[in-house]
């Protein structure tokens, strides 16, 4: 699995400058991807559409632009941004859910977290430099990433990065799946990055995930 991560960062190196991987694992079946999305976006249905080059640095323009990858009973968010979502959103996320959240960003910042019950777990700094990683919470919640992390040379950022990227898809069944950013046009989420200040206000006591009555679908 991490030779698939590697192969993919490779093909697309825009990924190994800066990315963020957010996936969610719903403990509650009446939750839906909407419902996820709507609290990522504030309490708001973000804008979903067809692009066209959707890795083009263009077609972020209106807003936050994520991909959207499904798994057995979770949903998986990709952005290149590097910035990854506040403690408060990721908490907000996990009342009913389980979270990990994996970043880096080319200012050599990297971080994985595991958020569940409401809280962060677990979160493990600068795991893609094996001289400086530090962890914080609670270790059995990561072992499964040092392990794999334990089989990569420490001068292997690329490695290391798959590595952190193979365990989340080995935890939640969500894969990045690497055709995706070949497509001519393709599926995207624009969340409205215009009030971030006010989402993250808002998440850190967010409504329930069924408050709103289902919008209906064309």
């Amino acid at each position: 699995m991490i030779d698939y991560y590697r192969d993919l960062l490779r093909r697309h190196a825009w990924l190994e400058e800066s990315l963020c991987w957010l996936v969610v694992q719903p403990l509650d079946e009446d939750l839906t991807r909407d419902d996820v999305l709507w609290r990522l976006n504030g309490g708001r249905d973000p804008e979903q559409r067809i692009v066209p080059d959707p890795v083009d640095a263009n077609a972020n323009m209106d807003g936050e632009l994520i991909f959207a990858f499904e798994g057995d009973g979770a949903w998986g968010f990709l952005d290149w941004s590097g910035v990854p979502a506040s403690d408060e959103i990721v908490a907000a996320l996990s009342e009913d859910c389980r979270v990990w959240l994996t970043s880096w960003n080319f200012s050599g910042q990297s971080t994985l977290l595991y958020a569940a019950g409401g809280r962060i777990r677990t979160r493990v700094h600068r795991f893609h430099f094996a001289r400086h990683i530090t962890e914080e919470g609670d270790p059995a919640a990561v072992a499964g990433l040092h392990t794999l992390l334990g089989g990569v040379p420490h001068d292997d950022y690329t490695g290391r990065r798959a590595a952190a990227l193979a365990f989340v898809e080995a935890s939640t069944g969500v894969a990045i799946e690497s055709e995706r950013f070949d497509e001519e046009e393709g599926p995207v989420i624009i969340l409205d990055t215009r009030g971030d200040q006010a989402r993250g206000a808002q998440m850190a006591h967010p409504p329930p995930a069924r408050v709103r009555p289902s919008l209906p679908r064309a």
